[in-house]
This record gives structure tokens, C-alpha cells and sequence, in this order.
């Protein structure tokens, strides 16, 4: 090499070595600021990536991050072409572009072109004071420009600039930009989108494509005009790329599931965390349904009432869908009141739960005989929500029926301190009024607990008898207990399945639904919750303060929208590829159907013919067929003997050759209910005048005020009769029905009752007292 070429590459080495010194220089004096991308920002994502919420940093922004490799290739080679094609090759600034504007403002006075590369943006982005248009901030953009390239590699510029361009309002990245406008991922861009956020960061306020459609469709179709013009993307691309519409909804109404981001939030602070972003198991999809869906509910409802659903997988036990207000937005409402957590009276929810256990317990199976009846337990008199009574019905009758009697007498045998203790262990938290310990009224409601809760313990019904605490993000622990054995499991769900009404089983959209309804004392909670193999769901309908919310009840309210929440899940919840992957339902080994009889309960196969006086199928748990319940007011077993001589009925010392037989008897509250043609055909036989048993007239007990086959007629104008009766010779209370219904109740003997008829033709009044007597009186109403 001659000397003349040396001397250059000597004092190319030596101004290199004097440019490394300025920068060093300009470090020390001027050190390059920290990025704002670490500024504290949160993002919570559904379990797709999909934004739900996102709170800004403490500056304001909100960002999520990103990389070059995570970001569409349209928007990166759009960027790079557009904004600066030199970016890999040049050292921070482009000298060619520098003197081009240079040239430009001595010429015009002002500056037409900032000559600004895609590093000198990132300059102006970290440091506020390189930011503008005049010659000291490009003289500031171009020293700091310099560091970059000095401390960070060009990829690791290319992500400080995804991550903080400016993108309208408090959004920065690519990637905020594209979830929060377009509703999807950077990485799906096409390229009328890539082509439109590469345009927005030049005029973020005037190009925002929420408020101004038409000024970001012009700056988006510059940009691929520029593609095309330089010969990257084809006409025929950029030509289909601009007849996309460009539209974006305003940045609030991208929000879904505000309550449960905000939780998950929460919990992250209270265990002194706050990452970037935080994924939950929610599914966008099925989220922003459920939203609409309780969103068209509203039109509906008081003002003042609110709404609450959570759908949870039953194989993972994640959240997939979570709505713990009807519309944040409504404060009158109470939209901030999460009321998947609020603790309320579950009403009668609770009830599977106790005849899962009583299966257990072996108490009984799910044609047991249970007594439909008024009752009082030791000064606890229930009655049901349609007060009316049916007399006998069987375990799978009271249950889908959800009547209140059978429940209350069924958890007196089972003990309300155990059952509370087996839902604490499952997760369902009974918090009882100060002071007060488990009672019979936990199974209508006098507890509290939370949608989520209960939510929790129904996927049991799907899981073998194993509930769990539902998990709103994948790292939560599986926590599940055993609630019931996983026979008793699919006995109350084959009961469930068959709806509100024996017979009427509850299918939408073709699958099988376990439902149950709920309704809190004073119309203050209406509940639904349902099973299907996939999912197990619950919705909430009340008013956050408590207050009640006449007219609306579990029935009417709760379960139409529970129907409709088990529609949007699809047929049994699942799309075909994944109800491949559920396992197949099947009756566990100590599950079978067995033909057993009324009143005794027993098999049928053990059953005399004779005193089998109605057959039922019912399904058993390892091999018990428990017998009926025993008689509360004539204890004892319900067969009994009975003489008869001549074909009559006899004292057994009364008559001589009278033959001794075995009768069965139903329990004595049944009396009402029963017609002659249902009891024992010996219990029929009428008794022989002078052998006959006989009470004390003092001890009969009759209705003074209506005789049997009275023909009762309105007053002139009038459509109704009211009476005063009286029923006299009763013992520990009264209880009057009227066709059935509950009319009155009255601890004392001997108060007047009045009879109000309003509706003609036939009645039945019958009477009981708390010994179990009862008279009825058949009459009359003629029509006006």
C-alpha cells in the first residue's frame, strides 16, 4: 500500500476514533435516557392474546409489548420502506437525507423535510427534548440517534420503536394500536392494516382511525401508494389493500370483562407484582357474547338491578367466561360491584348438594318417598315458594321441583352442622348471621355465598362428585375436593337433566342440561346454574344494594337467560373437535336401576305383591334401596297388622274367628293427599259398627261454619263468598289448604280462620293439626 492511501485510512481511523470520543463525550454529559417502555404498564389478555383491559404507566401510556419477529411482516417492510429503507445500513442518520434537508431550508427559510431516520424517531421517542421540528432538536435527535447505534443493536431500535411510537390517545406500540383499533394481534396484520398504523404515528391526534376515518384512509393509501411505487407490493395488492374500510370503534368499547381484569389486577398487587401483561383463561369469543347476551337482558329490568354470569370448563376448571356486572358503564347499576364474588343468599341452589349427600348417607335413593306436607320443626314451619302442597313425591320429584318441605325434613335426618361442614370443605363458604350456627333454614337460603362458589361445587355434577375453585389464570393451583361420591354425582344429575317438570327434560340447541334454579327470601337473588359435559354455568339477577326485586325470581328470570347462555355455548358446549376429547358419560359401577315400591321404599323383589301399592324405577348407589323415612308422628314401621272378619274391618278382641293380615300404612302427614283408591285394599275395608275403635268426641277434629256438599252462592253483584269457620277438637296448631294451597297456619286451636272463594265450581278445604289429623270439606261456589 502506498503512503498517500495510508495517510487516508489513517485519518479515517483516526476521525473514527474522534467520533467514538464525542459519543463517550455526549454519554457522560448527555446520558441517553431510560426508554419509557419500562414504565410500568398492565395488559390483561384473554387466553387467545386478546386485550380485555389495559391500565396505563405512570406516564399515561398504555403499551404492550412486542418484537420485530412477533409483529406481521407487512407492517415491519412497510415501516422499514416508508420510513426509512437505509435503517440497516447507516450509523444512526442518513448524510444524504441530512443535506437534502439542509438544502431544503436554506431555500425555503423553513424546514420542508426533517431528514429524520427511523433512529432519530426512536431519539425524539426517549428523549422529550430532541422532540420537534427546529434546528436545535434535530441537532439534539441526531446526537442522540448516535448513542442508540452506539449502545443498541438495530433490532433492539426497531422494538424500542414498535414499543413507543405514538399511536392516538394513551396508546404506543404497534401492538396496542392493532388490539385496541382492529381488534386483533400485530402479527395478523394485513396490509391495508399494517399500511395504516406504519401512517399513524406521523399525526397521531389528526389520523386516529376512531375519529377521523377519512383523513387515516388517505394517509393509509399513501403509504401503499409508496409500496407500489417502489415496486414491493404488486398494483393488483395495493389495489385490493385500499378497498378496505377503515373503522375502529372508540377505544372504551374495546373492554371486555372489565371486572375480571380488574381482579386479577388486584391479586397481583396484593402478592407485590405488576407485570406488563397477565393472560387469564377467559375466551374472548365466548366472552363478548356473553356480554351482549346480558346486555340485551337489560331492556328488561329495573334500572337499579344488575347481572352476573361465569361459565367454567369442567375438564380444566379455567374461567372462560366472566361477567360480574351487567354494563360497567351504568353506576345506577352498581357497575363496579363484582357480583361474582358478592356474597348473597343462594335461595334453594343448595339443594342437589343435600340429596347428593343424604344418596351418601344412604339415606335414600332417588324414588324415596318424602312428604310434601305442611310440617313444623321445632317451631321451623317452611313452605313452598308456589304454597301449595302435593303430599307424596319422591326424591327426584321434591329436588326437581325444588319443594321446600321434603328439603327442610330431609337435612333435620342428615344434620345442618354436617351438611354446612361438607360444603365448607368443598368450597362453598356459608356465612351465617352473627352468631348464628347452622340451621335448617341453610337449604331455603339462610346462608351466603358467591356465584363463583357455587359455580365451583355444580362441576361436581360433571366430575365424579369432585368440585373445585374455578381458576382465572392457568398458573392458579387445581384446588377440588370431594362433595359427593361419583354415584351420587350422576344420580342428581340424571334428576337435574330432566328439567323443572318431571318429563319435560331442558335441551337446547340438542344437548343435555343439569339446571337449577334459586330464588333468596324477599325477591333480593334469582339464580340459575347448569351442567353440561363441557361447561358448568351460573347466572345471578338482583340489585347490588340488596334490596328486593319484586316479580323477578329463579323461574321467570334467571333461568330464561340461563337457557339462552346454554344456546350460545353451542351443542353440549363444544365444538365437534373437542367433544372428541371428552371422555363419554357413564353410570358408575355402584349405580342401578332398581323397581322398588310405595309406601315402603323398599325392592320390589322383596316387596309382597300385596303391599306393593305403586311400582317405581329408581336409580340406587352400591346396592342400598334404603326404606321410606320413618314416621315422625306414628313412629314405628309402616306395615301393620289388620283384623277382618265377614269382610270387615275389627278390633283384634272384638270379634271372634277374625283372621290377622299385614297391611302397609303411608306416613300419617299423608292423610290429606291420599284418595281412597291409593291405600291398602284392607285399609279400605269399612269397620263393623260394634267393632269399630272409638274416639273421643273431644278428640275429633272438625270444621265448624261448612258442612260436606255445601252449595255456596255469591250475593247479588258479587263473584266471591267469604266465610268464618272454625275448626275445633285439634292439637298443636292448625294448617288450612284450599284446593291444596296453603291458606293459613295458627299455632293455637279454635281461632276463627276466614275462607275467601273467589273462583267457581268445585273446592276442597282440608285441615290439619300438628298431630296429623285432618277433615276435609268438599262444596260448592255456584257461578253468579
Amino acid at each position: 500500500m502506498n503512503l498517500p492511501a495510508m495517510s487516508r485510512l489513517r485519518r479515517i481511523e483516526l476521525g473514527l476514533a474522534a467520533l467514538l470520543l464525542v459519543v463517550l463525550a455526549l454519554d457522560f454529559v448527555f446520558p441517553l435516557p431510560t426508554p419509557a417502555a419500562d414504565s410500568a404498564t398492565l395488559t390483561v389478555l384473554a387466553a387467545d392474546g386478546s386485550p380485555l383491559r389495559a391500565w396505563p404507566g405512570d406516564d399515561g401510556a398504555q403499551r404492550h409489548p412486542t418484537t420485530p419477529q412477533a409483529v406481521s411482516p407487512n407492517y415491519v417492510q412497510a415501516l422499514l420502506y416508508y420510513e426509512d429503507r437505509w435503517f440497516y445500513w447507516h450509523p444512526g442518520v442518513n448524510p444524504v437525507a441530512l443535506l437534502r434537508a439542509a438544502w431544503q431550508l436554506a431555500r425555503h427559510g423553513r424546514i420542508v423535510s426533517g431528514g429524520s431516520t427511523l433512529t432519530m424517531q426512536v431519539a425524539r421517542l426517549v428523549d422529550e427534548k430532541a422532540a420537534g421540528r427546529s434546528v436545535p432538536a434535530k441537532l439534539r435527535q441526531i446526537a442522540r440517534a448516535l448513542q442508540l447505534e452506539l449502545h443498541c443493536s438495530k433490532l433492539e431500535i426497531l422494538s424500542l420503536y414498535l414499543n413507543l411510537a405514538p399511536m392516538g390517545g394513551p396508546l404506543e406500540g404497534v401492538e396496542t394500536a392493532s388490539r385496541a383499533y382492529l381488534g386483533k394481534g400485530a402479527g395478523d396484520l394485513s396490509k391495508a392494516e399494517a399500511a395504516l398504523l406504519v401512517a399513524l404515528p406521523q399525526s397521531p391526534t389528526r389520523l386516529r382511525p376512531d375519529r377521523a376515518v377519512q383523513a387515516a384512509q388517505a394517509a393509509r393509501d399513501k403509504v401503499l401508494t409508496r409500496m407500489q411505487l417502489l415496486g414491493v407490493w404488486s398494483a393488483a395488492d395495493v389495489a385490493d389493500a385500499k378497498l378496505e374500510r377503515v373503522f375502529a370503534p372508540p377505544l372504551r368499547a374495546r373492554w371486555l370483562a372489565p371486572l375480571a381484569a380488574e381482579r386479577v389486577r388486584q391479586h397481583a398487587r396484593r402478592e407485590g407484582r405488576m407485570p406488563a401483561v397477565i393472560q387469564t383463561t377467559l375466551d374472548a369469543g365466548l366472552q363478548a357474547r356473553l356480554e351482549q347476551l346480558l346486555t340485551d337482558r337489560l331492556n328488561g329490568l329495573p334500572d337499579a338491578v344488575s347481572l352476573a354470569a361465569l361459565v367454567v370448563d369442567n375438564r380444566t376448571l379455567e374461567v372462560r367466561g366472566y361477567v360480574g356486572s351487567a354494563d360497567f358503564t351504568d353506576a345506577r347499576r352498581g357497575a363496579h360491584v363484582d357480583m361474582v364474588r358478592a356474597r348473597r343468599s343462594p335461595g334453594s341452589t343448595l339443594k342437589p348438594f343435600l340429596y347428593g349427600m343424604a344418596l351418601d348417607e344412604g339415606l335414600v335413593h332417588s324414588e324415596s318417598l318424602l312428604i310434601d306436607a305442611p310440617q313444623n320443626f321445632g317451631g321451623y314451619a317452611p313452605g313452598n315458594f308456589q304454597a301449595d302442597f302435593s303430599g307424596p313425591v319422591s326424591v327426584a320429584e321434591a329436588l326437581q321441583r325444588s319443594l321446600n318441605v321434603p328439603a327442610v325434613d330431609l337435612l333435620d335426618r342428615l344434620g345442618p352442622e354436617h351438611f354446612a361442614g361438607r360444603l365448607r370443605n368443598a368450597g362453598v363458604k356459608l356465612r351465617m348471621p352473627a352468631n348464628a350456627a347452622p340451621n335448617l333454614s341453610l337449604i331455603l337460603g339462610g346462608g351466603s355465598t358467591t356465584l363463583e362458589e357455587l359455580v365451583g361445587a355444580y362441576t361436581a355434577l360433571a366430575r365424579g362428585g369432585l368440585s373445585a375453585r374455578p381458576r382465572l389464570t392457568a398458573d392458579e393451583p387445581l384446588k377440588e375436593s370431594r362433595l359427593m361420591s361419583e354415584g351420587a354425582a350422576f344420580i342428581v344429575r340424571e334428576i337435574l337433566e330432566n328439567g323443572g317438570r318431571p318429563g319435560s327434560p331442558f335441551r337446547e340447541s340438542g344437548q343435555r342440561v343439569a339446571w337449577k334454579t334459586g330464588t333468596s327470601f324477599g325477591f333480593r337473588d334469582a339464580w340459575a346454574l347448569g351442567v353440561t359435559d363441557r361447561y358448568t354455568f351460573g347466572v345471578w339477577i338482583g340489585r347490588p344494594d340488596g334490596t328486593p326485586n319484586p316479580g323477578h325470581f329463579g323461574a321467570n328470570s334467571a333461568a330464561p337467560l340461563l337457557r339462552d347462555l346454554a344456546a350460545a355455548l353451542g351443542p353440549d358446549g363444544v365444538s365437534n373437535q373437542a367433544r372428541q376429547q371428552l371422555a363419554p358419560r357413564r353410570r358408575p359401577d355402584g349405580v342401578a336401576a332398581v323397581a322398588i315400591c310405595w309406601p315402603l321404599g323398599s325392592a320390589e323383589a322383596t316387596t309382597p305383591p300385596e303391599q306393593c301399592l305403586q311400582r317405581r324405577t329408581a336409580w340406587t348407589l352400591d346396592g342400598a334401596v334404603p326404606p321410606t323415612l320413618p314416621d315422625r308422628l306414628r313412629p314405628g314401621p309402616l306395615q301393620e297388622p289388620v283384623w277382618v272378619a265377614a269382610g270387615q274391618r275389627v278390633q283384634p278382641d272384638c270379634a271372634q274367628a277374625a283372621e290377622r293380615h299385614e297391611a302397609v300404612r303411608w306416613p300419617a302427614l299423608l292423610g290429606p293427599f291420599l284418595d281412597a283408591e291409593q291405600r291398602h285394599p284392607l285399609e279400605r275395608l269399612s269397620w263393623r259398627a260394634d267393632c269399630a275403635p272409638r274416639e273421643p268426641v273431644a278428640n275429633r277434629l272438625r270444621v265448624v261454619g261448612l258442612e260436606p256438599g255445601t252449595v255456596l252462592r255469591p250475593a247479588p253483584g258479587r263473584q266471591d263468598v267469604t266465610l268464618k269457620l272454625q275448626a275445633i277438637g285439634a292439637q298443636q296448631g292448625l294448617t288450612w289448604l284450599l284446593d291444596g294451597q296453603w291458606m293459613a297456619a295458627s299455632t293455637t286451636a279454635g281461632v276463627a280462620q276466614t275462607l275467601h272463594v273467589a273462583r267457581a265450581g268445585e273446592h276442597r278445604l282440608t285441615v290439619m293439626d300438628g298431630l296429623g289429623r285432618w277433615v276435609r270439606v268438599e262444596f260448592r261456589l255456584a257461578a253468579p
